[in-house]
């Protein structure tokens, strides 16, 4: 059996093992506020004690602590357990949770795990409920999009977002006025800085290329910035755009800049890596977001900025969609009117500002995303307004796919490093993940019906 026998044999025992889990839960009932796994629970007292799963507890347990409790200041009926769980665990907590009842009453829920959840029917549309609610009208319109498009339906919205990464051109501000260039601001711009500011004798280098884990969703993002390509399928929705001829020869431009305008050592690099080379201070621009800044202002003062992607010539910005992360209610609840004031409360102006200044993130409500601390962060404010204005395309990557994380990380990241190395054409590269792509969009189509 070859490889891709062994991965379509996967895909079926997978959506075998979905139809047992769905054939399960449709029975189970959960016995109190915080259980089962497909009951439809209920809308309660509005009352009482509600369970909350954070998503990311490593990184983000202190700040939610502050907004549980100024919850319970507001809400002084209303009773909050916390329940921190690792980044890395978190889809098979909820996995085994769907499976054998103890769900939460609310819980971090990101685009990247969005379509699984709700393929199970554990969570609860929330379209109605915020037609109606104090946020209708405040969450940017942009992140309300990607969350719908990667629930899966592309129109039910299953998690109130709260908050966006977004990717961040780097650039190094008195390298380029040294060197009497323009802010990077267009892609032509920015390929005539990687070549002006490079000089392989002395170790210096106008840019440094994401080549090991995490590399090709960076090169989608370049890629599709250049193309000018809004849409990752095509009008019938079968097949992906990434190998149109405009995508193709955007790689291949993007790719050639390996050795000729970047550290051969690139080849390698993850984010820790490309981060810190970058800080080192001999490259001048740096692809990655915003988590990043802090580590460039330590390294740097004021002597550099970081803007939203280049536009086109034509002032055109195109980008694809950033993970948005979020907050779901689930359909087991015995109190969802209480979860749902926690998850107003949680993506107020002042709460969801709060959250979004301590992970230096873009927040998702647009109130939020106009206070001070924005204001002074200029690759948030900027990337902010980029995303409220409408003025950018968005790209929506297919994350509701169950083969997606596979096929866009661990099946193509070698041969990523190939064409880096000349080992192999952007157009052989890009066929092959366009064969892969239309095949996954393909059995979740039929999946689906």
């Amino acid at each position: 059996m070859n490889i891709r026998t062994r991965r379509g044999a996967l895909r079926t025992g997978t959506a075998l093992a979905l139809t047992t889990v769905l054939a399960f839960t449709a029975t189970a009932c959960g016995d109190d506020g915080s259980s089962g796994g497909g009951g439809k629970g209920d809308e309660g007292s509005g009352k009482g004690e509600i369970t909350f799963w954070d998503n990311n507890t490593a990184v983000r347990r202190d700040v939610w602590m502050e907004i549980i409790k100024d919850f319970e200041k507001k809400y002084p009926d209303i009773k909050v357990k916390y329940v921190g769980i690792p980044a890395e665990n978190v889809q098979s907590k909820y996995d085994t949770a769907i499976q054998g009842g103890g769900l939460p009453d609310v819980g971090g829920v990101g685009t990247a795990m969005l379509a699984g959840i709700a393929a199970q029917q554990a969570l609860e549309p929330l379209d109605d409920r915020l037609a109606t609610s104090s946020l209708n009208g405040k969450l940017n319109n942009a992140f309300l999009e990607s969350v719908k498009a990667a629930g899966g339906s592309g129109s039910d919205l299953y998690t109130v977002p709260t908050s966006a990464n977004n990717g961040v051109l780097y650039y190094r501000t008195d390298l380029f006025e040294k060197a009497g260039l323009d802010a990077p601001e267009t892609w032509t711009k920015f390929f005539a800085a990687a070549t002006e500011l490079t000089a392989t004798g002395k170790n210096e280098f106008g840019y440094t290329i994401r080549g090991g884990e995490g590399s090709i969703a960076q090169a989608l993002d370049v890629m599709y910035g250049q193309s000018g390509i809004t849409s990752f399928w095509d009008a019938d929705n079968t097949k992906t755009t990434v190998n149109d001829p405009k995508n193709v020869a955007a790689l291949a431009k993007y790719a050639g800049l390996y050795k000729k305008a970047t550290p051969s050592a690139d080849v390698n690099n993850d984010f820790t890596k490309m981060v810190s080379q970058f800080d080192n201070g001999k490259i001048g621009m740096l692809s990655h977001n915003l988590g990043s800044y802090g580590d460039h202002v330590k390294a740097f003062g004021d002597k550099f900025r970081g803007l939203p992607n280049p536009t086109g010539d034509t002032g055109t910005r195109v980008q694809v969609s950033n993970p948005v992360d979020g907050l779901g209610l689930f359909k087991a609840s015995k109190n969802k009117k209480a979860a749902w004031q926690f998850i107003e409360f949680a993506a107020s102006h002042a709460e969801n500002s709060k959250w979004n200044e301590s992970a230096k993130q873009i927040p998702a409500n647009t109130e939020a995303a106009k206070d001070d601390w924005v204001q002074k962060s200029e690759p948030t404010k900027l990337a902010a307004a980029a995303l409220e204005s409408g003025s950018t395309k968005i790209v929506q990557l297919p994350y509701y796919l169950p083969d997606w994380n596979t096929i866009s990380k661990a099946d193509n990241e070698d041969d990523f490093q190939k064409v880096l190395l000349g080992k192999q054409t952007a157009k052989q590269f890009l066929d092959t993940l366009a064969e892969q792509l239309n095949k996954a969009q393909a059995e979740w189509k039929e999946q689906a019906n």
